[in-house]
């Protein structure tokens, strides 16, 4: 479902990227040369043009706002919480690939149990991508 909203976004943005750059164009080639405004300097633009080339700029900060910027921080926000919430016993995965359940967790530091030989690991909770949480009888 994200990925189709995504995809439609992008799609629109094309397409409004699209119509400005031709709006744009039609816009310069409606000046008439014998109309009885002042002619304007050399590379300079007139009061209008310049309004249309701030509204184009805006648009654009915000396409990329909201399709770069605005995701990355809630795909952040999620990371640090899922980070925040761990607790002893439930199963994590690390950026490496690497399975095992939480058997300490000291500041920014966490030890887990790799496997039937008790193996234990520390890592950074920064390495952690994926929580299993472990459900007790509470839970229930």
């Amino acid at each position: 479902m994200k990925s189709n909203v995504k995809k439609i976004i992008s799609f629109l943005a094309v397409v409004v990227s699209v119509l400005m750059v031709l709006s744009l164009t039609a816009f310069a080639s409606t000046a008439d040369p014998d109309a009885t405004q002042a002619p304007t300097p050399k590379g300079g633009c007139t009061g209008s043009q310049t309004i249309v080339l701030v509204v184009y700029i805006a648009v654009f900060a915000l396409i990329i706002y909201f399709l770069i910027i605005r995701p990355n921080k809630k795909r952040k926000k999620e990371e640090e919480e899922l980070r925040n919430g761990l607790m002893l016993g439930d199963e994590v995965t690390t950026i490496g690939g690497i399975v095992g359940h939480i058997v300490n967790i000291k500041d920014d530091n966490i030890t887990i149990e790799t496997s039937m030989d008790k193996t234990l690991m520390e890592f950074k909770n920064w390495a952690i991508r994926e929580v299993k949480k472990v459900q007790t009888a509470d839970d229930e």
